[in-house]
């Protein structure tokens, strides 16, 4: 499903702020894109995508370009822990579809309201007050594999390229703010966009029920085949319907406005389930500390902070073991972010008291380091590291500890074994691309910050950094190799113009 309301306004907030701007050397304008991205009312049931449709490749130069922008908005939650549970549990799914190769990410946006979206190439946003609202594991996995079941029928490509009046405008507009992007030519690119927002900002249209329909078929046979409860599809829906039954005045939640739900789709889920054997799935620990990180993080005035201290303090008094130790790092996060270390502190100790987890561990680490101990933070961050050596926000937090200690080649053997560890992960490079710099070597740094620009989309820039780090080289092997990487890249470049101009619209 695409959640046009939160999409839309997302890409209107980041319009406001980036229109025309250049992000990492890509100039790319999100003002052609609001609400226009809608599953046509009434597509049929296609099964897989047609030859008429946006191509894989293409698809995903679109989500590259739009995350590229996406990453710098105030709401993108940038936060390790949380896109590593969230990216884990999407491709834990899409493992179990009948292709499970697609690239899936799942990202997390600042936002009470309960929602989720899809974009092109893969790419799924959640809204923290969707993951609030479960009540279990098994809730949140049903949202975000009704998400994937999008993604795998390939409803964006198909949604883009149906002809509709909105399709030459919406097609011609990215195909040329991209080619723009590809080219250098900045005003190009507004002009393009400009044309697209004329026609396509704020069109409501929204997924048909034989869309949601067959993500719902997709996703309940991912969620089962993943040993997640199916139970949580239907409680998930009961709760989505209530609460827009609860909200018909202001027009429904966000979430129902561009999902059409029906009692049907309720009953065929609820078939589904009865025809099977109850599954008593565990939820995973990871599960409730994201869950209470992402409620700390979405209250965002000191009003809403006090409200949320008190619901941590009374889930803390009333649950026990991991839900409760959770509750109390949810306290201890808040009261972090409304500088009360004190506080911070001691709710820390009692989370503490009932378990363990990355989470906890990376809040001491913090912690310490806030009291410029960096001692102790080091030393807290290596003891994590070795129980926790699968976390990404713990390794983040030594990597920072050992640089903050002054410790730069450690922490570049260490980040250089961590880029290896998650060679999809662009954050690591940009770490390691800082700590070359620091060490002299700047041939290094930039060959680094070039990958990471490529893993982030931004073609263009790594190109250019690839040759800020040629001009900087004096090695014959070096710069040979930098130039086959230049050479390389700018085959790419080609290629993607190439797929491009197949969808440009002449006039």
């Amino acid at each position: 499903m695409i959640e046009l309301t939160l999409l839309a306004r997302w890409l209107r907030r980041l319009r406001r702020s980036s229109v025309g701007a250049v992000c990492g050397g890509v100039i790319f304008s999100l003002a052609i894109l609001p609400s226009s991205w809608a599953q046509p009312i009434g597509i049929p049931s296609m099964g897989s995508a047609s030859s008429a449709e946006l191509s894989p490749e293409l698809e995903r130069m679109l989500g590259d370009a739009l995350m590229e922008h996406g990453r710098r908005d105030p709401t993108y939650i940038a936060d390790p822990d949380v896109d590593q549970y969230l990216t884990h549990m999407g491709r834990t799914l899409v493992a179990h579809a009948p292709n499970g190769a697609q690239h899936i990410q799942v990202f997390a946006i600042r936002d009470p309201q309960i929602n989720a979206f899809t974009m092109p190439g893969g790419y799924i946003g959640v809204n923290s007050g969707l993951v609030v609202a479960t009540t279990n594991e098994s809730e949140l996995a049903s949202v975000i594999a009704h998400e994937v079941g999008h993604v795998i029928m390939r409803h964006i490509a198909r949604g883009m390229t149906e002809q509709s009046q909105n399709r030459g405008v919406l097609v011609a507009s990215l195909v040329g703010a991209l080619l723009a992007a590809l080219s250098g030519s900045g005003n190009l690119a507004m002009g393009m966009a400009s044309f697209g927002q004329a026609a396509a900002v704020d069109r409501q249209l929204g997924f048909s029920r034989g869309a949601e329909q067959e993500a719902d078929r997709e996703g309940f046979h991912m969620l089962t085949a993943a040993g997640y409860d199916p139970r949580g599809m239907v409680q998930m829906f009961r709760s989505l319907m209530k609460s827009s039954s609860l909200n018909e005045v202001s027009g429904g939640t966000p979430f129902a406005q561009s999902h059409p739900q029906s009692i049907q789709r309720l009953s065929d889920i609820e078939n589904r389930v009865e025809q099977m054997r109850p599954v008593h799935h565990q939820d995973s620990a990871d599960y409730w500390f994201v869950r209470a990180k992402l409620r700390a993080m979405q209250a965002g005035d000191e009003e809403s902070r006090r409200q949320v201290s008190s619901l941590f303090e009374a889930d803390a008094r009333s649950a026990s073991g991991t839900v409760r130790s959770a509750a109390w790092y949810g306290a201890a996060y808040l009261a972090w972010q409304m500088r009360d270390t004190a506080k911070a502190q001691s709710a820390l100790r009692e989370a503490r008291a009932d378990g363990d987890s990355p989470e906890i561990d990376e809040l001491s680490i913090t912690l310490a380091g806030d009291a410029h101990d960096g001692a102790a933070a080091l030393a807290m961050a290596r003891a994590a590291w070795a129980r926790w050596p699968e976390s990404q926000g713990v390794a983040l937090a030594l990597a920072r500890s050992l640089q903050q200690a002054g410790d730069v080649a450690a922490a570049s053997t260490f980040l250089q074994a961590r880029v290896r560890q998650w060679p999809q992960l662009p954050l690591m490079r940009k770490l390691l691309a800082q700590a070359y710099e620091q060490l002299g070597k700047p041939v290094e740094a930039r060959r680094t910050m070039a990958e990471y620009y490529v893993h982030t989309g931004a073609l263009p820039t790594a190109v250019e950094q690839l040759r800020q780090a040629r001009n900087l080289s004096h090695d014959f092997y070096v710069q040979s190799e930098l130039d086959a990487q230049i050479r390389d890249l700018r085959q790419r470049l080609d290629t993607e113009r190439a797929l491009l101009k197949q969808f440009k619209v002449q006039p």
